[in-house]
């Protein structure tokens, strides 16, 4: 069976760390054998990569094909409108990708269905792509595309247009499924397919000799995510006073980290608070394997990787109870979850955890439950079933004249 894998949330060699968690289960999708892929991942287009132009510069040092884990990856550049894109983005996408996918299809790769992921505005392109060259499309829905985005009118009359129009969609958790039963999306078109962890780069060390390598002598908190509002950093730093034999690490970068120092320094505890910076997805482990406890205090989380990343590496979590996040953190080998959302919800949970810290062994074997095996069988007849209809359906597909 072949797929196109349609997003703009998947890694690039400038940008290595984004979308990470669709390029792997799109890995692990594909070495079951049953499954080839092609990726068409459009990014913003940009004038130049001078480092003048802050975050932008990387959309312009994203190159126009690259191969990534056996993958073909292609970068096809759309236009990005500040503050009125939101609106006209899912259209631009669509139009700066036919040609793209136009030439695969000539090459030979004349696939089966394609594989969405992120519902606005990347799902909502992608079945305008279905419809032009009459494909099945297959939309995963991962977070803020369905907690989010349909808040507003115009976004989510489209969402709802391209959730009636695609094959079958995907959610990687039931809360998100019961926000699109919620929206009008009938539940006999929803799957829920959680995320899995990578077991074999996640996985228990040898803890005391990597916090001495690491130097760490306090307990110590790892908060990983982008530095952005909603992964709730400052409610950590705040909490940071009342857990005053405590050391936090924070590995991600983003607009907010100024604010963040600052914030650290004002409370006098900035001697006890790390900012690691952007952390290679390869490196993450052995930082979860050191630190004591890994903690998300997020307002929106549909799957939140992290967390099983974490536990698979032996560490428990700390984190606020939203959305997908209670899936996650469903044992005391796990974790627990904040009771509030708020600074005194930090501390009175790390406080909690400390009290009642469970056995590495067992939160490594609660982690293991969330192999990828299900998730890719599931997908694998989602999509079995979305292009057996297709076929019965429409007959052979083709690509219409330009």
């Amino acid at each position: 069976m072949k797929l196109l894998t349609f997003t703009t949330l998947f890694p690039n060699s400038a940008a290595p760390n984004q979308g990470i968690f669709v390029e792997t289960r799109l890995r692990h999708l594909v070495s079951s054998g049953e499954v080839e892929s092609r990726v068409v991942a459009p990014v913003p287009w940009f004038p130049s990569s001078h480092q003048a132009f802050g975050k932008y510069s990387k959309f312009a040092k994203a190159p126009a094909e690259e191969l990534r884990s056996g993958l073909k990856v292609l970068h096809p550049r759309y236009l990005a409108i500040p503050k009125v894109g939101m609106t006209v983005s899912p259209f631009l996408l669509a139009n700066a990708s036919k040609a793209v996918i136009g030439r695969l299809i000539d090459e030979g790769y004349d696939f089966d269905a394609i594989d969405a992921h992120y519902f606005y505005p990347d799902g909502v392109a992608a079945v305008m792509l279905g419809k032009y060259f009459n494909k099945p499309v297959v939309i995963t829905a991962r977070g803020s595309d369905i907690t989010l985005i349909p808040r507003y009118a115009l976004p989510r009359q489209l969402i709802l247009w391209a959730a009636q129009n695609a094959a079958h969609l995907i959610t990687v958790c039931n809360a998100l499924k019961t926000e699109l039963v919620n929206l009008g999306v009938q539940p006999d078109r929803i799957t829920t397919l959680r995320n899995g962890v990578d077991l074999e780069l996640f996985r228990s060390a040898d803890r005391e000799s990597l916090k001495s390598t690491l130097g760490f002598k306090q307990f110590t908190l790892l908060s990983v995510g982008n530095l952005v509002p909603v992964k709730g950093h400052e409610l950590i730093i705040k909490a940071m006073p009342m857990l005053a034999d405590v050391r936090l690490l924070l590995a991600g970068s983003g607009p907010e980290q100024r604010n963040l120092e600052n914030l650290a320094r004002h409370l006098n505890v900035l001697d006890r608070v790390t900012f690691l910076g952007s952390v290679p997805h390869h490196e993450l482990p052995k930082f979860y394997a050191a630190a004591d406890a890994s903690i998300l205090a997020s307002s929106r989380e549909g799957w939140a990787n992290v967390l099983l990343e974490s536990m698979a590496c032996g560490t428990p979590v700390v984190a606020s109870n939203v959305w997908g996040t209670p899936e996650v953190v469903a044992s005391p080998a796990a974790g627990l979850l904040m009771a509030e959302r708020s600074a005194q919800g930090v501390a009175h949970a790390v406080g909690a955890l400390r009290t009642n810290y469970p056995d590495h062994a067992a939160t490594r074997a609660y982690a293991e439950q969330f192999s990828w095996h299900d998730t890719t069988a599931g997908q694998i007849e989602v999509f079995l079933k979305a292009t057996t209809s297709h076929r019965l359906g429409s007959g052979t597909s083709c690509r219409p004249a330009s």
